[in-house]
């Protein structure tokens, strides 16, 4: 096969148009780091590359490439015939089956066997058992509290669902929780993660673990004060204080625990099964050699049964179980923040963030080497705010991959985030539909489109949204193909619509009844100005600081913030303030309205700045007031007013 028809049977895109309206062709070079970073995908003659069956549209017939007899079989997960038969002509007509992912055979008339992955997915997403609402959206590890050892941690949350339950939020947004690399923070973005199947144990408020002695938040008392003043997250100080605090507790846990302690965490690894032992592993390994899984010793380069289990049973069993019981910690104190959410008649609870893709040298990267191509990283084409292109160092899925497990690593980071929210926000959705990968050594600008296998994951997301009750939000801002947002809504996927970008031809800001109503609305994102940041022209002026090209010049801001002015119809009441903003978005039909508490303080600085690293602050800026104090600061009579109509009653 040449390179051109095995880039296409890869669905990888060798040219395309991109947003400056330049034509681009991909380096041949890097055309070939693609085609041997993807799995091969089989190459079928009698079926489809997926079936998917909606329960009330039915799967009645699957047309076969090939003529007739065919004898063909649905098998479940273990591989155990749940339905079977022969078609006499170029159809497989089936009957119905539960909701599941499902291997469909089928054997000509030859003795040639083909198989595919069968999805019997429901209509549609959750939907939500809720009307008109609104949430606070919150960087968590942002938060100032008297109690917190300098990073928001999960008792804060306990607070923020009170806080929302007391001001008719119907619940709490969060950045991603994701495990990042929690011994040595080298990056700290939230979006950035070890792995999206695990927690961030940063968060883990060790004050609370009842194994850990009192007399260590006194020992440390100076380090912890510090910590917590600081006007940044200092994110190694806070991992060497809380890991120092949870291998107390682990020894102590290990001595002389109670039965329901005891009991508990061995259920949370039972639950965990292979997957969190391996993850465990994982971490001892990445501790012990201290270099990219790649490089390790041959008999680690995978997840290799009989290695872990001689890791899991020798001299670094106990640090195997330690990361376990840290694992357990969080998971513990998110549940109760889930808990707590529910018994306050929160109806979103917890509505959390889903990273795009990993570090390439994380757990799922290492875990998952089929499904995830690790020597590929997810971008950006060049376009008229970064016209070199984005490369974002994270790894993502790959198509024939997924398909080749069933799209099980997909399901398997719905079901980490899921399990515990009443709503998720899919970052950068588009990438459901094709990934912009850039192979490893390359510019931004030198990778390629890849498609993805979009309904299958539209019908997986749909499948595990209905079984948590869990609505599905997809972050499609950008480049939106035509016809993508209508997909999304025929699978009851939610549009996220950000009111800075809703804007028409001539720059004014769309009517409120252009918003829909199966959709997330917010002013802003972390990516982009607070509104007082965007209203003074601040981030222009920081961009121009740092040498970046801040995409609008200061009389376009002028005009925009006239256009909003206009928009909100205070321009013979003065400049509009956010309460104005709020007035208007929460006319919305739109069912979530997020509200950034940033922008509630009045916060100048974003917390991220696409295109930076080093060069600010990303993803450690600090609320200027203590999560106590926000009373003082917050008009709650306006907000309340603002909010009149969206407002949840408190249940005692």
């Amino acid at each position: 096969m040449d390179v051109l028809s095995k880039a296409a049977q890869l669905g990888i895109e060798t040219s395309f148009i991109d947003a400056t309206g330049q034509h681009r062709t991909i380096d041949p070079s890097a055309l070939q780091m693609l085609l041997e970073a993807v799995p091969d995908s089989p190459h079928r003659r009698l079926l489809p590359d997926a079936v998917i069956c909606r329960h009330s549209r039915g799967c009645s017939s699957v047309a076969i490439a090939e003529a007739a007899p065919i004898k063909w079989q649905i098998a479940d997960g273990r591989g155990a015939a749940i339905a079977e038969g022969t078609s006499h002509d170029q159809h497989v007509n089936l009957p119905p089956i539960t909701e599941g992912v499902y291997c469909l055979r089928a054997v000509d008339a030859n003795g040639s066997e083909e198989q595919t992955n069968l999805i019997s997915a429901p209509e549609r997403a959750f939907s939500g058992d809720f009307d008109r609402v609104w949430i606070l959206a919150v960087q968590l590890y942002g938060v100032r509290s008297a109690q917190n050892w300098g990073i928001g941690d999960f008792t804060d949350l306990e607070a923020l669902i009170v806080w929302a339950a007391q001001s008719g939020a119907a619940g709490i947004g969060l950045n991603p929780l994701h495990a990042l690399f929690d011994d040595h923070p080298r990056d700290c973005s939230p979006y950035s993660p070890n792995s999206r199947l695990f927690l961030n144990s940063l968060y883990i408020d060790v004050n609370r673990l009842p194994e850990l002695p009192q007399e260590f938040a006194a020992e440390h008392a100076a380090l912890i004060e510090a910590a917590r003043s600081a006007e940044f997250v200092d994110y190694q100080a806070v991992a060497d204080l809380k890991m120092a605090a949870l291998r107390q507790a682990f020894e102590i846990f290990k001595s002389r625990t109670t039965l329901r302690r005891k009991t508990s965490f061995e259920e949370f690894r039972r639950d965990g099964g292979a997957l969190l032992s391996r993850f465990a592993c994982f971490e001892v390994l990445r501790r012990k050699f201290s270099s990219p899984w790649w490089d390790w010793p041959d008999h680690c380069l995978s997840p290799n049964h009989d290695a872990l289990n001689e890791l899991r049973t020798g001299p670094d069993g106990l640090e195997v179980e330690f990361i376990e019981f840290v694992q357990w910690c969080a998971d513990e104190q998110l549940k109760a923040c889930r808990d707590l959410a529910r018994r306050l008649n929160l109806p979103v609870g917890l509505y959390l963030d889903v990273a795009v893709g990993v570090k390439a040298d994380g757990f799922d990267a290492w875990n998952e080497q089929i499904a995830i191509s690790h020597r590929l990283s997810v971008g950006a084409p060049p376009d008229l705010l970064n016209t070199a292109g984005q490369d974002w160092g994270l790894a993502g899925f790959n198509a024939s991959g997924l398909a080749l497990r069933s799209y099980e690593p997909f399901r398997a980071v719905l079901r980490a985030s899921m399990r515990y929210a009443g709503a998720i926000r899919l970052d950068h959705v588009l990438g459901l539909n094709r990934l912009y990968l850039v192979p490893s050594g390359y510019l931004p600008s030198q990778g390629a489109y890849v498609q993805m296998p979009f309904e299958a994951l539209l019908a997986v997301a749909a499948l595990e949204s209905v079984h948590h009750r869990c609505v599905v939000v997809g972050e499609d801002l950008g480049t939106v193909p035509d016809g993508f947002r209508e997909r999304l809504l025929d699978w009851g996927i939610w549009s996220y619509r950000v009111m800075m970008f809703e804007r028409g031809y001539d720059g004014s800001f769309l009517p409120v009844d252009h918003y829909p109503q199966d959709s997330m609305v917010t002013f802003n994102t972390h990516d982009l100005p607070t509104f007082a940041g965007w209203r003074s022209g601040h981030d222009i002026d920081l961009k121009h600081a740092l040498g970046l090209d801040p995409g609008e010049t200061r009389d376009a801001r002028a005009y925009a913030t006239n256009m909003l002015a206009r928009a909100l119809n205070g321009a013979q009441h003065g400049e509009p303030g956010f309460y104005s903003a709020l007035d208007y978005l929460a006319r919305t039909k739109s069912r979530i309205l997020g509200v950034e508490i940033e922008d509630l303080l009045g916060v100048i600085d974003q917390p991220n700045i696409p295109g930076t690293i080093n060069e600010h602050p990303n993803w450690r800026r600090r609320l200027p007031v203590s999560l106590e104090e926000w009373s003082q600061f917050i008009d709650g009579e306006r907000l309340s007013t603002a909010m009149k109509d969206r407002a949840i009653t408190r249940k005692e």
